[in-house]
């Protein structure tokens, strides 16, 4: 049976995995350097398994410890640093192609932003410190070598004092908020781009590659949503930021097929409070109230 099955006339589609397998790896260069990643890895597979939901088969089940396994062997069968992107290909790909039942293996995974220290101006050889965002990946490979690929970052949080403003919205008896054309902008972007090639094949050959696709990704969305470092740019509104930011990316990487971004406006409001030595004292605090704006953005072929 494939996947998706009609059994006494239920349609029935599944799936299964393993996920949170949590690795750490250290590579080791001659000079005494260390290279260290986290990534906590989710797998997901599509077989011929219905059986074991319908009858108690389970012939044709890939345990989920056989899973958890696989991702550590696998993980120290890697001699030389490599990105996360390449790691997941090889698990997606290891999973479609040994196991005969499965047809298309799901992986993704989040590595945590484990940074090298510096002590008295110089580089620490072994030494981190962790940064706040995620680098995250998704990769799909099916048994006939189909492919694809998504990286991304997560939990990259991003502000700016000034330059930023919203007004001309729709007003009614509802809105209390007025219009301003200066503000705090602040947001936690959720950022994913798929590449364009499709097959194991058309991976290309940089080493690099991938490492330096995501630097350059971030850079840009980065780099957009400021502005200059001394004018900076001015933002309407964060829908607008957030359209300016993805077609950067797209603008700027040809080889990237669409770019999804989410961006929740995190809210600082002026509170006006008044005491006898000071009639009137102005703050910010931050609004927990978050609005998440989705965009996707595609080349047209």
């Amino acid at each position: 049976m494939a996947e998706g099955a009609v059994v006494e006339g239920l349609k029935l589609e599944q799936r299964h995995g393993k996920e949170r397998v949590r690795v750490g790896r250290v590579w080791r260069d001659v000079d005494g350097t260390h290279h260290f990643v986290e990534w906590n890895v989710s797998i997901r597979l599509l077989s011929d398994c219905i059986p074991a939901y319908v009858t108690g088969d389970n012939s044709n089940i890939v345990a989920t410890d056989t899973m958890k396994n696989t991702v550590y062997v696998k993980a120290k069968e890697c001699s030389e640093r490599i990105p996360v992107e390449v790691f997941a290909i090889k698990l997606a790909n290891h999973f479609s192609t040994f196991y005969h039942p499965v047809t298309t293996a799901i992986v993704n995974i989040a590595e945590k932003q484990w940074e090298r220290v510096s002590v008295d101006g110089q580089s620490h050889k072994h030494g981190f410190k962790l940064g706040s965002e995620e680098h995250t990946t998704e990769v799909v490979v099916k048994k006939c070598g189909a492919l694809q690929v998504a990286s991304g970052i997560g939990k990259l949080k991003l502000l700016k004092t000034t330059q930023s403003g919203f007004e001309g919205f729709i007003r009614d008896k509802y809105t209390m908020l007025p219009d301003t054309q200066e503000r705090l902008l602040g947001t936690e972007v959720t950022a994913s781009w798929r590449y364009a090639f499709d097959s194991l094949e058309n991976i290309p050959v940089q080493p690099l590659y991938f490492f330096n696709s995501y630097t350059g990704v971030k850079k840009v969305l980065v780099d957009t949503f400021f502005g200059t470092p001394k004018m900076g740019v001015y933002s309407p509104s964060v829908q607008y930021t957030l359209y300016e930011m993805a077609k950067a990316v797209l603008g700027r990487f040809h080889d990237l097929s669409s770019v999804d971004l989410k961006m929740p406006n995190i809210h600082f409001l002026p509170v006006n409070l008044s005491s006898k030595d000071n009639p009137v004292i102005v703050k910010a605090c931050e609004e927990t109230e978050q609005l998440v704006l989705d965009s996707c953005c595609e080349k047209q072929s």
